[in-house]
This record gives C-alpha cells, structure tokens and sequence, in this order.
C-alpha cells in the first residue's frame, strides 16, 4: 500500500496546475468508480495536498490500473500512468463519452434545478391554511410529502366518540352529567394542527363554524361553557343525554417560541387539575409528545384516557396501562416517500417507480397506505387508529413498511448526497421514529443523506447550516414555519 500511495501521490501532483488534464483526470476517475464499485467507493482531488483521497484502500495493482486509464483520458505522458491495459478503443471510447455526459448532467446542475421535497409542513400560509403553490412548484421535481390530515383529524375525533360511548357508565368522572375534556393545541399556524382541533371539536359536538370552517382557536379556560370559539356538544347513550365541554384548551408553546411543546403540556395539566380536576374527563392532544407528558404527570395516576397523536412507541406502549389510543400517521409510508421521490427523480424515472408502480427490486405500495394529489403535487400516507384492540400490532414503530424495503442495486441506483433537516432536534416524533425510519430508508435507496437539527424556534439556525447547497444532489426540508419556504429557495435560487 505504500507504493500505491506514492504513486497516487505522483499522479495527483503531475496535474494539479493542469486544469483541463484535472477535469479530464476526474469523469473519468468516476466513470471507473461507478462502473467498477458502485456506491461504495468515491473519490475526492484535494488540490491543497496534491493527493487522491479515497473511501476504501485498494490493492497496488487496482491502483494501477486506475491511473493508467486516467492517463489515456488525460494524454498523459506521466512515467506512472504509462501501462493502460490493452482495451478496446472503440468500446472505451464508448463507454467513456456515455459516462462523461452522465456527470455532466448530473454535476452541472443548478440548485435551482435540483429534487427538492418538502415534508411534514406542507408549504402554506399559517393564517388561512393557503398552500403555497409557488414553493410546491419551485422546480419540475419538487413534491409534498406528509399525511391526509383531514382524514386523520376525523379518525382521532371519532376514537374519542367511540370511546365514550362505549364506556359511559364510569366517563363521567364526577357524575355531574357533563363529559369534560381539555385539548392540548400543538400550533395554531400548523395545518395539521388546525386539522386534528377540527377534527375532536366535529366528533364530539363542540365545534362552532366560522366563514365555512370550524374554528380552531384556543379556547382558553372555558369550565362555565361560555367560551366563543366552542360550543356545548350533546351525546345521547342508552336513552340519557350528556353534554360534552371543552374545559380549556391553549397552544402549547414555550417562552422560547417552540411549539408543540411537551413540557408546556405537561404543566398545563398540572394547571388545569388543580382548578378543575375533577371535572376533566378525556384529555385530548394533537400529538403523543404532548399527550404523554400530560399522561405522566396527571392522567395516568387519575385513570383518566388520553387521547394524542403519532404513535410513538411509548405511547403505544402506554395503551396497556391507560393511555386512550392514538393514530398511526404510517411514519413509515411517509419516510419512504420523502426519500423516494427524490431517488426517482435522481434517477430520471418515473415519479411513480416504486410507489404505485413496481421498481427493478419489486418495491411498490397499495393504495390503502398513501394517496397523491397531482394538483398539490403532493403524496399523503393514510392514518390508522390505535386502539387497546389493535395497538399490539404497532409497539415498533421505527420498522419499515415491509412492501418497500427491498435494497436497490447500486450499479443501476448509484450513491447520492441529500441534505435534508428536521426542524426541531427535540421533536419526539420526528427524533424519535421520523429520523430512524429515514436512516433505513437511506441505505435502502442508496442515498447518502446529512441530517440537521433545527432548535425547533427560528429558521435561520437551519438556513445557516446549507451554506454551501452545490455540493448536493438533491434537498429534503422540514420548515420551523410552513410559510418560510421563501427562505430555502432564495438559498437555491442564488
């Protein structure tokens, strides 16, 4: 391996003040790559240290063998790149043209250009709800991934239904006649957010309609039902009616501006049981980071069913010890979609490959798991409740969805980086079963991916870290806000 490395050493340095024998030396330095080992093994000329630094040691005579070709790329008459094996010259030729142009189009590409995929907020604006159509079209391979939210709002809605009625003889905590339940609100500016508020508010009767939708406003503390932005509900069982209120309900942000917040739930509840504690009844959450740290520190102790979101693996778990139920967004859908569509798109196939229509590794998903708009150029994984009936079936939820979890073959897919953040490193779903299902999923689809944590409060402690976004293929982003996607594409559009 010494030689090797001084040989490397020779070659590097004969053409470090030869720009055009550097390109050459490079296309096709990677068309041996990618011909010869895939993925796996990649290159990089450090003109600062005039060597060639490489992933994986090779055998002197490999060595060798790649430097010699470079040379006849090259015209080189470097005395340690003179012994080019006897190849055909009409079949090098050949190969060498086909590849060069491959790196030509995929190295010259402008950012602006490049796969780019939003995923898990959805470009739109936070006071309406407005997608923003601009950044979902901000290039021919950009896409949405997330999950139905109004599918998924109503099926949590109903769970909680569903549940009272079946157990209305020991609900009514107090037996006061009034079934109370407080909401934890993850972000008001949030679509999902908005979505699964509407969603519990519709089910249970207590929602009220304004300009054709159902207000989503906290409803503050609300023990008297004289709040504006609910109603009292009714639900008649076994011929007795009883009114369902909304005690209180907030957004749960931090002093430092991060929403969804678990330990701010986690002192709401404390709040609230100690003014009204008997009276409370369900505990609903738009999520499980929330709902479970209201669980732990009240409902679990008091026996009172909490409601949330995500089926996290905790709170799954926390089913046989009284967590209500939560639903399954299909985390593991979504994380193949997010990187999926940029592999296709990498790949120059067929948006749908490995979706609706089956890959060259027989990867495909039914049409019971996801759904696509074209007109919002978006894919949405559908939701599935989990309930003490069924939650045995999802206590991992960081394993991939068997359908699509075929490795795809290296020489035909080969190896690309993808810079893709989370907006909140602290985010229990995203951390804890978002990111582990991408990290498989990657492999899987040969794609080299950097992850960035953002603080989960201001954009710019992410936009600061894609500083240099040419040395990527492609892009996966998770705003802080889902109207501040004007702030990646200038990055891109630079």
């Amino acid at each position: 391996m010494h030689n090797a490395k001084k040989l490397r050493q020779i070659y590097a340095g004969s053409i470090l003040n030869d720009e055009k024998k550097q390109e050459n030396f490079n296309v096709n330095l990677k068309i041996f790559y990618r011909k010869h080992f895939g993925k796996h093994y990649t290159v990089n000329i450090n003109k600062r240290k005039g060597v060639i630094n490489m992933k994986k040691k090779l055998v002197v005579l490999t060595m060798a063998a790649i430097f010699a070709m470079s040379a006849v790329g090259c015209g080189s008459n470097d005395s340690a790149a003179t012994t080019a094996p006897a190849a055909s010259d009409a079949n090098t030729e050949t190969t060498d043209s086909s590849a060069t142009a491959e790196v030509a189009a995929t190295g010259d590409v402008a950012n602006k250009d490049k796969p780019l995929v939003w995923f898990n907020r959805q470009p739109s604006n936070s006071s309406t709800g407005e997608l923003d159509m601009n950044a979902l079209n901000f290039n021919k391979d950009t896409y949405y991934v997330g999950f139905d939210a109004n599918q998924g709002a109503e099926l949590q809605g109903q769970m909680i239904a569903d549940y009272i009625e079946a157990n209305i003889d020991s609900i009514d905590r107090n037996g006061d006649g009034v079934i109370g339940y407080v909401l934890a609100i993850g972000d008001i500016g949030h679509n999902d957010s908005i979505a699964r508020t509407r969603g519990v508010r519709k089910a249970l009767g207590t929602a009220i309609e304004a300009d054709g939708n159902i207000v989503s406003d906290p409803a503050g503390t609300n023990v008297d039902g004289s709040a504006t932005v609910v109603q009292d509900g009714k639900i008649t069982v076994n011929g007795k009616e009883y009114v369902v209120r909304e005690l209180a309900s907030q957004e749960m942000k931090n002093s430092a501006g991060a929403t969804w917040d678990a330990a701010t739930a986690g002192n709401a509840i404390g709040t609230w049981s100690s003014s009204f504690g008997d009276q409370i009844d369900i505990v609903a959450s738009n999520n499980d980071g929330m709902g479970m740290s209201m669980f732990n520190a009240w409902s679990k102790d008091n026996k009172v069913p909490t409601f949330g979101y995500d089926a996290n693996s905790d709170a799954v778990a926390a089913i046989a010890e009284g967590y209500g139920g939560t639903i399954s967004q299909h985390a593991d859908v979504q994380a193949y979609l997010t990187l999926r569509v940029l592999r296709n798109a990498l790949d120059g196939v067929d948006i749908d490959t490995g979706i609706g229509t089956a890959d060259d590794a027989g990867n495909v998903l039914s049409d019971d798991v996801y759904k696509y708009d074209a007109d919002q150029r978006s894919y949405y994984a559908l939701n599935v409740a989990v309930t003490a009936d069924n939650y045995q079936d999802f206590t991992d939820s960081t394993v991939t969805w068997a359908p699509v979890s075929t490795q795809l073959d290296a020489t035909a897919h080969p190896s690309k980086k993808v810079w893709l953040n989370i907006y909140n490193a602290a985010d229990n779903f995203l951390s804890s079963t978002y990111q582990p299902l991408l990290q498989k999923y990657d492999d899987l689809l040969n794609l080299e991916v950097e992850y960035i944590g953002g603080d989960g409060q201001t954009e710019s402690n992410i936009t600061n870290r894609l500083g240099n976004p040419s040395q990527y293929d492609a892009f996966a982003i998770n705003m802080v806000k889902t109207d501040n996607a004007a702030s990646y594409m200038s990055i891109l559009n630079q």
